[in-house]
């Protein structure tokens, strides 16, 4: 029987990013936060600089903004490019799971929706994840047309991160709005099925190193893993055959880890082979 780290360590291991990235951007912002005379921290979520040197830029705002027609500052490409090689080489579509704010909001929802026993209620048609794709697109088009950031404008990610900083407002009938869809409508709903910056990352990353693993030895067929999975179509392999999770639609949560009762789901590397993961688990 696991413990109560091994069953918990990855949520723990995700609230601590969540919570501390957005304790920095506040402090850089509010109290010019530093370490050893140089901020730590500054900007957003769309354009940041750490320790004043490095710039970080999202991706999917930056690509938004350039469909505008307005110039950019080498800064924010370059940070976008950073950015862009992290998740996409290394981490998967992890900022979704580690840093994005609005996760916070959906498994609040999800916790409460099982509580609540509502798990069995609402749209399930995996086939309506499609629709973050075609948000994706619809989002550059409307961007080009009316020179603005499309998405940006409506985004519940940058309203979280705002309201930090400035006060929430009427940002919270947003955020509700969010909670509201994943508890009562469609479990895993806005993340699995709605966000396009989820679907930009799912295509931007599917060749990151970084994967769960299964080993189909250790399996016990339990399904658990499915239960728990906001994207449980990745999950494929699982009591077929030892292999990574390949989907760019994985966030790497690692909740399919936490609760499988075996070590059949590892964290490991794209290409490890399976010997080595059955000595790692």
């Amino acid at each position: 029987m696991k413990t109560l780290w091994n069953k918990y360590r990855f949520l723990i291991a995700r609230r601590i990013s969540q919570l501390s990235i957005l304790l920095l951007f506040a402090g850089g912002y509010l109290y010019h936060w530093k370490f050893n005379g140089v901020k730590i921290l500054v900007g957003n979520l769309s354009s940041a600089k750490l320790l004043e040197t490095i710039p970080l830029s999202d991706p999917y705002a930056t690509l938004q903004i350039l469909s505008t027609g307005h110039m950019l500052e080498a800064d924010v490409l370059i940070g976008a490019g950073i950015t862009l090689l992290i998740y996409g080489l290394f981490f998967g579509r992890a900022f979704c799971s580690w840093v994005c704010p609005i996760n916070l909001v959906t498994d609040a929802a999800g916790w409460l929706r099982s509580r609540l026993n509502l798990d069995k209620s609402g749209v399930r048609l995996w086939t309506t994840r499609k629709i973050r794709y075609w948000i994706l697109g619809i989002s550059f088009i409307l961007s080009l047309i009316f020179g603005i950031e499309a998405f940006e404008v409506i985004s519940p990610i940058s309203v979280v991160h705002r309201g930090i900083i400035f006060g929430m407002g009427l940002g919270w009938l947003l955020i509700f709005a969010v909670f509201l869809f994943d508890l009562l409508f469609m479990k895993h709903g806005f993340c699995g099925h709605i966000c396009p910056l989820g679907a930009f990352y799912s295509l931007t990353t599917r060749y990151s190193v970084i994967r769960v693993n299964h080993i189909v030895e250790e399996c016990t067929h339990c399904m658990d893993c499915f239960k728990v999975c906001p994207e449980p179509q990745v999950l494929s392999m699982v009591t077929k055959r030892s292999e990574p999770v390949l989907s760019g639609e994985c966030t790497n949560c690692a909740k399919c880890i936490e609760i499988c009762p075996t070590p059949s789901l590892v964290f490991g590397w794209r290409f490890q082979n399976k010997a080595n993961l059955l000595n790692k688990s």
